[in-house]
């Protein structure tokens, strides 16, 4: 097999972190959680939306421009590990709970969701 074509599969077998994250305030006592399939490739575009300032969430998207980035710290909560089998590519109600177990843990522990 050519280089080219080792890179490719070697690509193919490549499977992103998944999991939870969050965007937690310095300031306030809020966060914002997000489950994905990808950790590395969401923080990055999420990053990004908020620095441009078109994020979905307009509430974190105000405080990010008023405050900047700085105010704010971005963390993996949990990884979601991948099936033994390799059968299954869909993740998306496994993550989906993974979510609502830290939404709970955070609630808990009196913190405020954007």
């Amino acid at each position: 097999m050519d280089r080219r074509k080792e890179l490719k599969e070697q690509y193919k077998m490549m499977k992103p972190d998944m999991g939870v994250f969050i965007i937690k305030s310095k300031h306030d006592n809020r966060c914002f959680l997000e489950a994905t399939s990808d950790l590395k490739s969401t923080i990055n575009s999420t990053r990004f939306k908020l620095n441009f300032g078109n994020h979905p969430n307009k509430e974190l998207q105000k405080e990010w421009k008023e405050y900047g980035e700085n105010a704010f710290t971005i963390e993996i909560l949990e990884k979601l590990e991948y099936d033994k089998d390799e059968s299954k590519t869909d993740y998306s109600e496994e993550l989906a709970i993974l979510k609502m177990e830290w939404e709970d843990k955070l609630s808990k522990v009196g913190m405020d969701f954007y």
